[in-house]
């Protein structure tokens, strides 16, 4: 599918320049805090190029009540310029599709097309393929049987049924063509490849039939048929949908449960997977309306990234039941990650990972032994930003070195409750905002952000030291010492201590605390 993504900004100057004005343009600045209007990167899907976007009038500065560590009110007007990306999907997929299919038209919510959002079919005119084992049944001139595999080659509607022990469904069709995959109470493993394999299509749609289990599984490796490099037992090279009201269960023992080189929109299903890596993946958008998902994987749980284009691997949720059970990160997007609704119950080294995390509504509760959410430099379309506007988030840490709230730049808090139990609350390397919300520190509501909440140091700190730790410096933490206690103040003099506790330093100062001899 075509896409252009462009820069409002870039965009917006350069016609006010070459058109001296004309046409009435007006730019606004929306601050940092407002960014729930920001709408400047555009998925530009439709088959019209012209894009017409409104940008929020600046809000006044009195809106920002707190904040605890500012810069330069040229630097504050530069980052909120930086941060005033997208922050919702371009809505011209609908557009495109209904162009195309009169079932497409635009959703009010631009994420998701109205048969992302439906999940029904038509029988009439449908095409049944029969999975008998070791083999596929199907007269259709759509679909070409080859043995244990199927290959769809024409726009349509399938409906699938059966059991195929070693095989895969690959859809291969015109780039203009949507196909409609409809697992009707299938189990489907592949020994070596994926189940369902999208080569090519305009989109693709995995319906889950109403009333029905459907389960996908690889063996444990994956032999490439072409140069896509498959690892997942739905692998999709253009943008693929699940959506309907069955059940999936989905096991991968090498790769990772579902990945899309493009886009991937789940609206509804009962969600099962087990997989070795991600559990889902995206290259450029995933986004979540709707569904009940239960996710345990090696690595990732929802996961986004374009190695190419550090402006994309987005993650939009609007609604659905998470229960995410990870090696690593729960939520993963390299650029933007935007939740606007849903239930979430994680279990994970770190809960909520991406450059710009931005939490609109939902109830998540996170139990992490690394970061709760860690807001950090992944991609440079973004200054790392975390922005909470509503809903509850609740965060349970684990012992040690660990922030609850961390993020390489500032912190955005305008809504919403955050109930935090852990050793360190709130780490930020930038500004922090309070301007409204409850915010709950082990047991107690606290009215204000400060740097490294519940410890000291600098930033993220320098590492682990021999039998003891040292704490100190501006605004963060640092860790580190060898067998004594050591301390420094801003003319540098250091002091020592056995078994004991010296302080200095720059505004917190350094900390030695550990078991070791007098320097």
């Amino acid at each position: 599918m075509k896409k252009r993504y462009i820069n409002l900004l870039t965009v917006v100057l350069s016609t006010t320049v070459l058109l001296g004005g004309c046409g009435g343009t007006k730019i606004y600045s929306a601050s940092a805090a407002d960014s729930s209007e920001m709408s400047s990167l555009i998925s530009g899907d439709s088959a019209s190029d012209t894009v017409e976007i409104t940008e929020k009038p600046e809000e006044s500065s009195s809106d920002t009540s707190e904040m605890t560590s500012q810069k330069s009110g040229d630097a504050d007007s530069v980052e909120a310029e930086k941060n005033n990306q997208v922050t919702d999907k371009s809505g011209s997929e609908s557009a495109d599709e209904s162009t195309n299919t009169s079932d497409e038209s635009s959703s009010e919510n631009e994420l998701f097309s109205d048969r992302d959002l439906s999940g029904e079919y038509d029988t009439e005119g449908a095409v049944k393929v029969v999975l008998n084992k070791t083999g596929i049944e199907c007269s259709d001139e759509g679909v070409e049987v080859s043995g244990s595999n199927a290959t769809i080659t024409k726009a349509g509607t399938y409906i699938l049924s059966g059991t195929l022990d070693n095989g895969s469904i690959i859809v291969d069709a015109d780039k203009e063509d949507k196909v409609q995959l409809v697992l009707s109470g299938v189990t489907i493993n592949s020994d070596t490849f994926a189940a369902i394999y999208v080569r090519q299509a305009d989109k693709v749609f995995v319906t889950l039939d109403e009333g029905t289990e459907n389960i996908l599984s690889n063996s444990g490796a994956f032999s490439q048929i072409d140069d896509n490099e498959v690892d997942a037992v739905i692998f999709s090279k253009d943008d693929i949908t699940v959506n309907g009201k069955g059940t999936l269960k989905i096991n991968c023992a090498a790769g990772n449960g579902i990945s899309g080189k493009d886009e991937v929109t789940i609206t509804g299903g009962v969600i099962e997977i087990e997989a070795a890596k991600h559990a889902i993946r995206a290259k450029d958008i995933l986004a979540i309306a709707d569904g009940s998902f239960k996710l345990v994987s090696d690595n990732d749980g929802l996961h986004a990234e374009n190695g190419d284009d550090d402006s994309l691997g987005n993650i939009y949720i609007t609604g659905g039941d998470f229960n995410i059970q990870v090696a690593d990160d729960a939520i993963h997007a390299n650029s933007l990650l935007q939740i606007d609704g849903g239930t979430f119950d994680i279990t994970a080294a770190e809960g909520l990972e991406g450059t710009y995390i931005k939490v609109n509504d939902g109830t998540i509760l996170i139990n992490a032994s690394d970061d709760g959410v860690n807001a950090a430099y992944k991609s440079s379309a973004y200054t790392p930003t975390f922005e909470m506007n509503g809903g509850t988030l609740t965060i349970n840490m684990g012992a040690g070195d660990t922030d609850a709230v961390d993020s390489n730049a500032d912190l955005i808090i305008n809504g919403g409750t955050i109930d935090i139990t852990g050793q360190s609350a709130f780490d930020y390397d930038g500004t922090a905002q309070h301007n409204g919300g409850t915010i709950i520190v082990n047991g107690q509501t606290v009215d204000s952000i400060t740097g490294q909440m519940m410890g000291g140091g600098m930033g993220r700190g320098m590492g682990r030291g021999k039998n003891g730790s040292m704490t100190g410096g501006k605004n963060g933490r640092m860790t580190g010492g060898m067998d004594s206690g050591m301390t420094g103040d801003m003319d540098g003099n250091m002091a020592g201590g056995k078994n004991g506790r010296m302080t200095g330093g720059m505004d917190s100062g350094m900390t030695g605390d550990m078991q070791g001899s007098d320097i």
